[in-house]
């Protein structure tokens, strides 16, 4: 289904288009004809003009003094205009009923006076409105006659039998069938349209200011401007900018065309980041090489998720996996049990990065510390040509997957869904998203309505305490509008180098190429976040997301991780493993296998704590053992909502 035929339909639930018994000649053109004695409205006609309407109302406001009048005499319509002109902060009719007198605007040059015991009443405006929004036509044709003599142009709703002497002083008719719902839609675009070009021009503004700012910033010495950008940059605009998050379940469904699907799929590229070590869970390599389950490690996950899709539709998804120093020879020993595979996969090294040093000045065999991904897959773009490679095949987004995170698939459902909205309106930059428990539980609504969020309210990495100020979590999985990128290169608007701070530990100076979630995303002109569910997100930053990955809350098809729909929290449980499963060659050791978690809420297991198989986890369950005492949890145990520190517990 189009676009346009989605909002056809919506016009259409609102009974827009049930006109009247009879049809006047001059409104003919927008009727279809009779039915049942009843003339029918063209939906069509009535999407062109109510865009005709919105795009008069959002030019007259860029003027920040331009005047509206909203008229209205319709008991069933007070409640929706006055939510309307509360929300734009403008004049309400129910602030004063005065403009129902005959003369309101016509004697507005010269107000009379009446005056009574108790207050003076001022007959008419004080100055004539810019504009007239009539949602009663019929009710109140005096108010039409008064505008179209001081030449006000007027919005008004026309049904299919509104007089000829009427409809010609009307500069933007909108025919339709004035009910409750129609209005509530028309004052809902109109409120829409003037929010929105309020906040530009409220972002025009500040742009301005901000050019000024860098104007007079690049006039100061050289070593003052860099003291103040290696300061500044970590809290790059991330504090006042804005970024629209559209629920994912209110983009537009999958199509079932297959060629529709493929040529969708041809302009894809997928890039995965290969940046992480696995020293931390005491593996060593990268991370992407640690078992996830049934034997296929996240690299492979993602490699057959792309090998499905290619052999499925036909289509040809390239794979571009960015490494680094110490991720590549083992990533490409790795690959080459894919060399003859249809997917067509280029390796590519992001060069060395600063490591974190100990307190004894020594590296640490942990994780390196990467760039940003955003940053770090725009710099390599600018630098190392593959840039022109990908648009010579036809390309047109990239898809960035995390490192880190497993349940990101490359699956058709989501790259059609995400990919059709991005392509239909143009969007250049788009960031993956999901809420935090703590906006869940004070929000149940989130995952219905999209709104504007705050880049300061959007965590680049998982808050270790519930922080209120947070309410949402970056993904790290991004799609970017490869031509965006070329326009940035060409005018030199690319400069990535700059978000890169400087940052002072324990006595040690080290480089963290780190960015606040956002800072990439000014650099484009159309920007959004996909709120994602909580379980299409599974970072592989400890054992206990193994014990997530490993157990039976996930399957695999086709490489991509399916969700038990027979959990039905939507938010996966809590799991705190203590240090004795720190690594995963220990906890592989103390679980015989896996346990049944379908139904768990959270988990902690602490001391020396040993699993049978076919163990079952249900509720809040906590396993502490004393210490010097050895817990052995027996075969085929079953645990609900249980507190164990000893044998006798179990």
């Amino acid at each position: 289904m189009t676009l346009h035929s989605i909002i056809i339909q919506k016009l259409l639930t609102t009974n827009a288009h049930i006109g009247r018994r009879v049809a006047a000649h001059h409104l003919k053109i927008y009727t279809y004809g009779m039915r049942n004695q009843i003339s029918i409205i063209d939906s069509d006609k009535t999407l062109i003009c109510l865009r005709n309407a919105a795009s008069f109302i959002s030019h007259l406001a860029r003027d920040k003094n331009a005047r509206f009048m909203f008229v209205n005499t319709n008991l069933l319509f007070d409640e929706i205009v006055e939510q309307m002109t509360k929300k734009m902060g403008i004049y309400s009719p129910r602030d004063n009923i005065m403009w129902r007198m005959g003369g309101f605007l016509t004697n507005s040059h010269s107000p009379k006076k009446f005056r009574s015991r108790n207050k003076k009443v001022c007959f008419g405006p004080i100055q004539p409105p810019d504009c007239v929004v009539v949602l009663d036509t019929e009710r109140k044709s005096s108010v039409i006659l008064e505008a179209d003599r001081l030449q006000v142009p007027i919005v008004a709703l026309v049904d299919s039998n509104m007089p000829w002497e009427i409809y010609k002083k009307i500069a933007y008719p909108v025919p339709a069938n004035d009910s409750v719902q129609f209005v509530y839609l028309f004052c809902n675009i109109i409120t829409k349209t003037f929010l929105l070009e309020k906040k530009k021009l409220k972002a025009l503004k500040g742009h301005i200011r901000k050019e000024e700012r860098d104007l007079s910033t690049k006039e100061s010495s050289k070593e003052i401007q860099e003291s103040v950008q290696s300061k500044n940059m970590s809290n790059i605009s991330s504090l006042n900018g804005e970024v629209l998050v559209v629920p994912y379940q209110n983009l537009a469904p999958a199509s079932n065309d297959i060629a529709e699907i493929k040529n969708l799929l041809d302009k894809i590229v997928v890039v995965k980041f290969n940046d992480s070590l696995g020293t931390a869970l005491g593996f060593n390599g990268p991370k992407s090489l640690i078992g996830i389950r049934d034997g296929l490690t996240s690299l492979d996950l993602i490699v057959n998720q792309i090998q499905s899709l290619n052999l499925t539709y036909g289509c040809h998804i390239p794979l571009v996996l960015m490494n680094t120093i110490r991720t590549h020879d083992d990533s490409l020993k790795a690959l080459e049990k894919y060399s003859t595979s249809n997917v067509d996969i280029l390796p590519l090294s992001q060069g060395h990065h600063t490591q974190k040093k100990s307190s004894s000045g020594q590296s640490s065999a942990d994780e390196l510390y990467p760039s940003d991904h955003a940053a770090a897959f725009l710099s390599l773009m600018k630098s190392s040509g593959t840039l022109d490679v990908l648009l010579s095949q036809g390309k047109e987004y990239v898809h960035v997957v995390s490192s880190d995170n497993v349940a990101a698939a490359v699956d058709p459902s989501t790259l059609f869904r995400i990919m059709s909205h991005l392509s239909q309106n143009n969007i250049e930059y788009c960031m993956e998203v999901t809420p935090t428990t703590s906006y869940l539980s004070e929000s149940k609504m989130v995952n219905q309505q999209q709104g504007m969020f705050e880049l300061a309210e959007i965590a680049r990495t998982l808050p270790k305490d519930s922080t209120e100020k947070f309410k949402f979590i970056d993904t790290r999985s991004l799609w970017v509008n490869l031509k965006a990128i070329r326009r940035l290169v060409d005018t030199n608007a690319l400069k990535i180098e700059n978000l890169s701070i400087s940052k002072e530990m324990e006595g040690d100076q080290m480089v963290l190429q780190e960015t606040a979630a956002g800072s990439t995303i000014q650099l484009f002109d159309k920007a959004i976040g996909v709120d994602v569910p909580q379980f299409r997100v599974v970072q592989l930053n400890a054992t206990s997301d193994l014990l997530l990955l490993q157990s039976d809350l996930y399957s695999t098809s086709e490489g991509i991780l399916v969700r038990n729909a027979a959990q039905a929290n939507p938010a996966n449980p809590c799991i705190e493993l203590g240090p004795e499963f720190e690594k995963v060659s220990d906890f592989q050791r103390r679980f015989k296998s896996i346990p049944s978690i379908v139904g768990l809420d959270s988990l902690k297991v602490a001391g020396d704590v040993w699993f049978g198989a076919g163990v079952i986890l249900k509720g809040r369950v906590s396993i502490v053992a004393k210490p010097g005492v050895k817990l052995e949890i027996p075969d085929g145990a079953v645990l609900e909502n249980k507190d164990i520190n000893d044998p006798s517990d179990i």
